[in-house]
């Protein structure tokens, strides 16, 4: 199944993009579902009409649903929010108890696993996601290395220590502050469900990250960074969707200062995303309901099929070069001063700016010096020495 993930900077026309992307994929034959992850849900406002919790159909071969996160944690982790509940029965209600399970990037890779199930049923091609804006998304995206990380390196010493103070405890009466067997099975559920998620947004041949962005300046350079933040995670972008570009017949007059900024941000565009940009002109109406969106996806796409694979790229590889390996990622738009490298165990940090990915690495690289970390046209290569 096809996974097409819509994101973008809040406000650019990121979720009625989504959906025309959907429409215009039904037209070319498929079976599409749309997934709202986003916790301010806007499917239905762009749709015109209702869209909730449970999958709708929209259109002919277009079925529709915006995920509840938090009823999602209740379904499948109510151990966990039974303990907190428990544990803060005199300090807060369980309202408190609920919001503190979503913790950031919580909800939208919990919502995300959605994707999964929706692959599994076997009744659809693709899947296109209408995201959270770009900051959501890309705490989302840290999260499988943050539960990795304590998974392999806290898990199985809190369980064994519960185990051996919880006796003591109960004795006590404060047996409620230890957790129960029960809630590390569910964390370990979770972590695993999270785990299986983030293997299909890995898999760059059915999963693609579509840029929604505007031709004005704050957007472009947000887009930028999220352009270099999804491939320092590994997540392939095969598009940049540009909407609400001012048409040309209305770039004269009153508008024409503003066509002229237009103009330099669309070159700006073009030099920043290595990869196919579609674009979609400002409408005169709020395109709002299925016509309207699907208009706007013949002029986005074209003749063209939305759910292609525009662009085939692997943002993170590993190749041997004189004898040598070199880890390459590919980071578009960021520079030598804003990426910091260094090597721990068995992994790889590598922070851009105010993120940092953990990549695990494969045994023959563990423990070997780095030779030489390089920044050459948007890709980082790391070399490691010959053991």
């Amino acid at each position: 199944m096809r996974v097409l993930l819509h994101t973008g900077k809040g406000g650019v026309g990121k979720t009625s993009l989504a959906v025309a992307t959907a429409l215009g994929a039904a037209e070319h034959g498929h079976r599409v579902f749309v997934l709202s992850t986003d916790s301010a849900h806007s499917v239905g406002d762009a749709l015109g009409r209702p869209v909730g919790p449970r999958p709708v159909e929209i259109a002919p071969n277009v079925v529709a649903q915006e995920v509840s996160a938090l009823a999602e944690l209740d379904r499948s982790w109510s151990e966990i929010q039974q303990f907190l509940q428990e544990m803060l029965r005199d300090d807060a209600d369980e309202l408190v108890a609920e919001e503190l399970l979503v913790f950031p990037g919580m909800e939208e890779f919990v919502a995300l696993r959605a994707v999964k199930e929706i692959e599994e049923t076997g009744e659809f091609d693709v899947c296109v996601v209408d995201c959270a804006p770009t900051g959501s998304t890309l705490r989302m995206l840290r999260l499988p290395d943050l539960l990795r990380f304590f998974m392999e390196n806290f898990f199985e010493t809190k369980r064994a220590a519960a185990r051996a103070v919880r006796p003591f405890a109960n004795r006590l009466g404060v047996g409620r502050f230890i957790a129960p067997d029960a809630v590390f099975d569910a964390f370990d559920r979770l972590c695993g469900d999270i785990e299986d998620v983030h293997q299909i947004l890995l898999d760059v041949d059915r999963t693609s990250a579509r840029l929604v962005v505007n031709p004005a300046r704050v957007v472009v350079e947000e887009t930028r960074r999220s352009f270099a933040y999804l491939s320092l995670y590994g997540v392939a972008t095969d598009a940049v969707l540009i909407n609400r570009v001012l048409p040309e017949n209305a770039a004269g007059g009153y508008f024409a200062r503003w066509a002229e900024r237009e103009r330099t941000e669309l070159s700006e565009i073009e030099q920043s995303f290595p990869v196919p940009r579609f674009s979609a002109a400002l409408q005169p109406i709020e395109p709002i309901g299925v016509p309207a969106l699907r208009s706007l996806a013949r002029e986005l796409y074209g003749t063209r099929d939305p759910a292609d694979l525009f662009s085939r790229s692997r943002p993170i590889r590993l190749e041997k070069r004189d004898g040598r390996t070199v880890l390459e990622v590919d980071l578009p738009n960021a520079t030598p001063g804003e990426i910091d490298v260094a090597a721990h165990g068995s992994e790889l940090l590598i922070r851009v700016r105010d993120f940092q990915r953990r990549i695990s690495l494969p045994a023959s690289l563990i423990g070997l010096p780095l030779a030489g970390v390089m920044l050459e046209k948007g890709v980082l290569e790391i070399t490691f020495s010959p053991s």
